[in-house]
């Protein structure tokens, strides 16, 4: 589902984006998580990304801004369903690293990563 969603993002903001990542305990093998899929996408500008708010919106994601995160836009995707939280950072927003991080060290530490989940 990752992987999916990723290809449809790269094809809406062509290439705004640098990359994609999975991130957040969806990304974990083995791990029993929520049914919401992280994703982070990287962009060149975050300041390019707010006027797809509409073309999001007919595409049943729902935009919350920064939502808390300074420099994040995020959309949310699936109502009170939601299978997708898809985050916007710009390439050098200290938010991607630290997302990152924790999700390399819950994948390579299973026990930490039973605790999280």
């Amino acid at each position: 589902m990752y992987q999916r969603e990723a290809e449809f993002l790269k094809a809406i903001f062509k290439d705004e984006i640098i990359e994609c990542e999975h991130f957040g305990i969806t990304a974990v093998r083995g791990d029993e998580a929520k049914p919401v899929i992280d994703m982070m996408c990287i962009v060149k500008n975050i300041g390019k990304i707010d006027p797809f708010n509409e073309q999001m919106k007919k595409l049943r994601y729902e935009p919350a801004g920064e939502w808390g995160i300074t420099g994040r836009r995020l959309f949310r995707k699936g109502g009170e369903n939601r299978s997708h939280h898809i985050h916007f950072y710009q390439f050098d927003n200290p938010q991607i690293e630290r997302h990152l991080i924790l999700r390399d060290y819950l994948r390579s530490r299973p026990d930490e990563a039973a605790r999280y989940s």
